[in-house]
């Protein structure tokens, strides 16, 4: 891989402590949901996870819709990033919820929502190791 761009970020204090950029653009607090027993009172990896993996589908998205001539930029997608035990350890579960323009037919729409999946990094980076859901609604 030839890199372009690498992301630099610290945390401290796990899930209750804080997520720092090298460059200090983001900088948040982190939480365990109440869900799981914690306060509730910052952001969590999943959370952070979800809206990663949702801004760089969203832009694969637009990539493929550029590539066949079909405008998507009125596409939105939202990311739900679930944790729970797995095994001895824990496991996440990935469902991508994509809303496509109502003036795109259904079958050009998955077809385009597919392509997506196999150029998002995203969704590289995860496949084979964590179940991926792609609902085109």
């Amino acid at each position: 891989m030839d890199t372009l761009y690498t992301a630099v970020a610290t945390a401290t204090h796990g899930r209750e402590g804080r997520a720092v950029t090298s460059d200090g653009k983001l900088d948040l607090q982190l939480a365990i949901p109440v869900e799981m027993g914690g306060s509730g009172q910052g952001t969590n990896p999943e959370q952070l996870f979800a809206a990663g993996y949702a801004a760089c589908f969203a832009s694969a998205l637009g990539l493929v819709g550029r590539s066949a001539k079909i405008d998507l930029s009125e596409a939105a997608v939202t990311g739900e990033v679930g944790i729970g035990k797995q095994g001895e350890g824990f496991g996440l579960a990935v469902t991508l919820r994509v809303e496509l323009p109502d003036t795109l037919d259904e079958a050009t729409g998955r077809k385009l929502v597919d392509q997506a999946h196999q150029v998002c990094p995203y969704s590289n980076a995860t496949r084979g190791n964590i179940p991926v859901e792609l609902v085109v609604e």
